[in-house]
């Protein structure tokens, strides 16, 4: 992992899932700006984008943004500050597409400039919120983010738990802007899903702050059963392998073009309000109008009508609402990306009965 990822991540924390990752990534920022050469224990806070979703353990939920699936934990979750996510489909009034970076940028720098000094970390997916409805950044964001928070001293965690290990047509999303983070989270496609593992990399800046004498007690004090198990990791390298003997990186490009290749048709339908995609990860959002961009009623379950005429035709997807999600394993044939296409096209044209 050292190897692959972005220069100046040198020490790997192994877990077991993604929110587990991110929970690892939390607490590390936390204590190390009580151990560090200058200490800031007043750095407790954090920041997080709207919509945001890191996971279903407390410390991954206290930074999501997802008020459907966290809402009722509420009482037990500690303090996030929570800026808008960089949405480019339906952007605030009067900004236009040409100023949106600027003005989402700006909107984080407003909320660093007041709370720097207590916050210990801004945690965000980096390029695709997926969760959220597969919402994709502006070009220059991450590259954004990664400058402020340097300017006003907070560390930067990237969950890439889905975002990484190729979904994006590079290994991690953060290369795509020539980014390194102080944490970096991943998991899923380590092993390719066949079994659980996950890994929170490190600076060396941030391990050295959990160096010390035994009496000083500096140790990160977290550790679960399965973390870093030896079945889970010999999963990983042989995936790993596979990746090198199979060029999966080298062969994305033409297939990520085929994926796009059939949204821009499937933009062009009248119930299809935005298609957004970065690499092979993909969001068509189904709205009732497209000029108003007004969504269908949550309780229709358009995009699980179109989900479950594709799965009839052998296609499996996930709905997110109204936005049908498209995350094809990398190994997928040029023919098979045909078939999902128009699987998700007949649905959308009548076939689900929309």
């Amino acid at each position: 992992l050292v190897d692959l990822a972005p220069r100046g991540l040198e020490h790997v924390f192994f877990s077991d899932d993604g929110a587990t990752a991110v929970e690892v990534a939390v607490k590390m920022a936390l204590q190390y700006w009580r151990q560090c050469e200058r200490p800031r224990p007043e750095k407790t806070c954090y920041v997080a984008l709207g919509e945001a979703y890191h996971g279903d353990t407390l410390g991954s939920v206290s930074i999501g943004g997802m008020e459907l699936f966290h809402a009722m934990f509420r009482p037990l979750l500690f303090e996030t500050l929570r800026v808008p996510a960089p949405d480019t489909y339906r952007t605030p009034q009067g900004v236009s597409p040409e100023n949106v970076l600027e003005h989402y940028l700006g909107q984080l720098r407003q909320v660093l400039a007041e709370h720097h000094e207590r916050i210990a970390a801004l945690v965000l997916e980096p390029l695709v919120q997926g969760a959220a409805g597969m919402i994709v950044h502006p070009r220059g964001y991450l590259r954004g983010v990664r400058e402020l928070t340097r300017e006003f001293n907070v560390l930067l965690i990237a969950d890439e738990v889905a975002v990484g290990i190729g979904r994006t047509g590079r290994m991690f999303a953060c290369e795509h802007e020539d980014v390194t983070p102080d944490l970096l989270c991943l998991a899923k496609g380590i092993t390719g899903g066949y079994l659980p593992l996950a890994a929170t990399l490190a600076t060396d800046a941030i391990w050295r702050a959990f160096l010390g004498q035994y009496a000083e007690a500096k140790t990160f004090f977290h550790g679960h059963t399965y973390g870093g198990n030896p079945l889970a990791a010999a999963a990983a390298l042989a995936n790993f392998d596979v990746f090198d003997q199979e060029q999966t990186l080298a062969k994305l490009p033409p297939k990520i073009a085929r994926l796009a290749e059939h949204l821009r048709r499937i933009a062009k339908l009248p119930q299809v309000g935005d298609v957004r995609q970065r690499g092979l990860m993909a969001g068509i959002e189904l709205v009732r109008d497209t000029s108003a961009k007004e969504p269908y009623p949550w309780a229709e379950k358009r995009g699980q009508r179109v989900c479950d005429y594709a799965r009839a035709e052998g296609v499996l997807l996930r709905p997110l609402g109204n936005v049908i999600v498209i995350m094809p394993p990398l190994a997928i044939t040029l023919e098979q990306i045909d078939q999902i296409a128009a699987a998700v096209e007949r649905g959308i044209l009548g076939n689900a009965g929309l």
